[in-house]
């Protein structure tokens, strides 16, 4: 990327911009493992962590441990507390890497369960769309919950589109044409 800035004197002068460092995907996952463990141990709760890469970010999981489970309080109603928690550790990757991260986290498979369910709701809903010709709107959701249903919309041959304003925005999947 080039930067093209005016010198006091009145001359243009043409930089490189480094792009931002590249964060090695695996590494961010052990700094997200890292962190997570502390807070376990801070608070005397069970589960071992699982550190992967899926496509372009890191994903971690807090699952089962073999001396009990992981408490659902960690996910909390409607995930709200596993995105706090997410949150936390994106931020605890960016101190120590100074770089931004895509970080995913699950705690006792409640995304992939939830990921599942988006994408039969998304399914029923385009079979819906493509039978009566009529738009057919989804529940408010978050944006993670909102990329799942858009991406199984595209799927399976629709468009769709996020309507409303946060916290209560939902998607909306059209008819073609």
């Amino acid at each position: 990327m080039t930067d093209v800035t005016t010198e006091p004197t009145g001359e243009d002068t043409t930089t490189d911009i480094a792009e931002a460092p590249a964060v090695d995907l695996d590494r961010e996952g052990e700094i997200a493992a890292d962190f997570l463990e502390t807070l376990l141990d801070i608070a005397d709760l069970d589960g071992d962590i699982d550190v992967d890469v899926d496509g372009d970010r890191a994903s971690v999981s807090i699952v089962d441990s073999d001396e009990g489970r992981v408490p659902r309080r960690l996910v909390g109603t409607d995930g709200k507390v596993l995105d706090a928690l997410q949150e936390l550790t994106r931020l605890a990757v960016q101190a120590e890497t100074g770089v931004r991260t895509r970080l995913m986290l699950d705690i006792a498979g409640f995304r992939a369960e939830r990921r599942a369910a988006l994408v039969m709701q998304a399914e029923e809903a385009v079979a819906s769309v493509k039978e009566t010709g009529e738009r057919v709107e989804l529940e408010p959701m978050s944006a993670f919950e909102r990329k799942v249903v858009h991406d199984a919309v595209l799927a399976g041959g629709l468009t769709s589109e996020s309507e409303g304003a946060e916290p209560r925005r939902y998607v909306v999947v059209l008819p073609v044409g």
